[in-house]
């Protein structure tokens, strides 16, 4: 029994060393901690519990059969985030550089399956230099098997990617496929081929940073959400991030204490539109002031800055806030921001989290740049979402509503609950200057007729009135007092029931 003891406590000790001293110490000084001591930080205190610590890989070829370390590069297991259970796997780069094996990608399928049956998020913490290339075909499957549980559990669970090393080749789809990514800057990175590759099929030189850096990816692509500084940083953001969201599809967001009454005013929201109609502000301060305790939770801040999105709470629950920047573009949606709203508003519906739209928008942005690039189709990626979309949606114009951007943006006519307007609120085709050289392009040349007949089209259009006289607008409410009517639509909708017709699944314009 004693030799059994012994022989287990050597195997626990070998897991927990990982690769050995030397390589740990290798992990510290590239700034990166190791994969335990990530999860210690991601979890609750002592509430890991850790499985298939003795699993190794099965690998005989090119000498791997005398180099088995107990875990096979990888951490899994479950444990709680503010006492909320989550499933967690950890890919170890001390560990044959973090490279999946067949057995390393069980592993992450056994804890994915796992969280699927009772209904909780997975976080993955990537490190890995790719596919073990000892295994050949074998690795590629277990990447294909891990993929396949990604997609199953989409709109079922959430998922979340926290990218801190090296993530390349196949291994970028999975995060790709999960809701969200965070990266590390200047220790993680992904794309699909590396430098090398890239050198000698395009002649570009180009350093793995410039590549697919956290920078690169947050500003440029879309594809990560938050670029985190460190480690550390990266995740205690990612623990409160997790606060926002509900545990699967069939949960209610989580409600928070909150010491901020639902009925307080905010007499510096009737001053914040500017009397100049082209003058910028930002809509980020209405988001602010509107949130419980001003808590605003961005998400993909550098990236499409003419859409604002991200989580705010309202009398302690979680809402999705979708917004246009007016101080960006003047709030044009073009093909970057609506990719991004349309997959932002497609979690929410997915996990029953209420949309809250802040509307101010010119339109949708002109050139023959962004109608190559299929403005059309991706601006409509936007409007299925929110057409498709069954949450509470309470959408608020703060300003500039103009043209098929207005339909677009959670009007009444895609199933809007509550429809609310400031009195700044102008909702029509366009603006009164550029309608008014349309209607009466004969006049052209009589400034003072175009004068008069641009007043009298802002006099008409510039208002919310004509569109509270159809119902297409709920009320008109004073900006001081938006917390309080939007925290009682909310209240309201608690209990909305929806439900679009039977379907195997709709055909979004991918």
């Amino acid at each position: 029994m004693q030799d059994i003891i012994d022989q287990l406590r050597t195997k626990q000790a070998a897991a927990r060393l990982g690769g050995g001293e030397h390589r740990i110490e290798q992990q510290h000084l590239k700034g990166k901690l190791t994969a335990r001591e990530r999860l210690a930080i991601l979890l609750d205190d002592g509430s890991f519990e850790e499985l298939d610590m003795f699993v190794e890989h099965r690998c005989t070829d090119f000498g791997m059969a005398e180099q088995k370390i107990p875990g096979d590069g990888v951490v899994t297991g479950y444990g709680t985030i503010n006492g909320r259970l989550v499933f967690v796997y950890s890919q170890d780069f001390t560990v044959f550089g973090g490279s999946l094996s067949e057995a390393h990608a069980e592993k992450i399928c056994k804890i994915m399956d796992q969280a699927m049956k009772v209904g909780a998020p997975v976080i993955g913490l990537n490190d890995s230099g790719g596919a073990r290339i000892q295994e050949g075909v074998a690795s590629m499957g277990g990447y294909a098997e891990i993929f396949q549980r990604n997609v199953l559990a989409s709109g079922v669970i959430p998922q979340i990617s926290v990218v801190m090393g090296p993530c390349a080749g196949g291994a970028v789809y999975s995060p790709a496929m999960t809701d969200f990514i965070f990266m590390v800057r200047d220790s993680s990175y992904m794309f699909v081929t590396g430098p090398d590759v890239v050198k000698t099929v395009t002649h570009e030189t180009v350093t793995p940073e410039e590549l697919g850096g956290a920078t690169v990816h947050s500003t440029k692509s879309g594809v990560a959400d938050l670029a985190f500084e460190n480690d550390v940083e990266a995740l205690l953001m990612t623990r409160k991030f997790f606060d926002f969201l509900p545990t699967n599809n069939r949960e209610k967001p989580p409600r928070w204490p909150s010491d901020d009454p639902g009925f307080r005013e905010e007499p510096s929201l009737d001053t914040i539109i500017p009397d100049d109609p082209v003058q910028p502000y930002d809509i980020k301060e209405v988001i602010v002031k509107v949130a419980d305790e001003g808590n605003f939770f961005e998400l993909q801040p550098d990236y499409a800055q003419n859409l604002v999105i991200g989580f705010i709470r309202l009398q302690g629950s979680t809402v999705g806030v979708v917004a246009n920047q007016p101080a960006v573009l003047a709030g044009c949606l073009d093909i970057n921001s609506s990719r991004k709203g349309a997959r932002f508003v497609r979690f929410c519906d997915a996990f029953n989290i209420p949309i809250f739209t802040l509307v101010d928008t010119t339109g949708f942005m002109p050139g023959t740049s962004q109608e190559y690039g299929g403005i059309i189709q991706q601006g409509a990626k936007l409007l299925y979402a929110y057409a498709e979309c069954t949450v509470p949606k309470v959408t608020l114009i703060t300003r500039k509503g103009y043209g098929g951007a207005y339909d677009v943006m959670a009007s009444k006519h895609l199933r809007g609950d509550l429809n609310f307007a400031w009195p700044t609120a102008e909702i029509a085709v366009m603006g009164a200057k550029g309608a008014v050289e349309i209607i009466f392009r004969k006049d052209l040349g009589d400034e003072q007729k175009i004068s008069a007949r641009t007043d009298e089209y802002k006099e008409k259009f510039a208002n919310p009135f004509i569109a509270a006289s159809r119902g297409f607008i709920d009320d008109i409410v004073m900006p001081r007092v938006t917390r309080e009517r939007v925290c009682r639509a909310f209240a309201m909708l608690r209990d909305k029931k929806l439900e679009n017709p039977w379907r195997k699944h709709g055909n979004i314009p991918l």
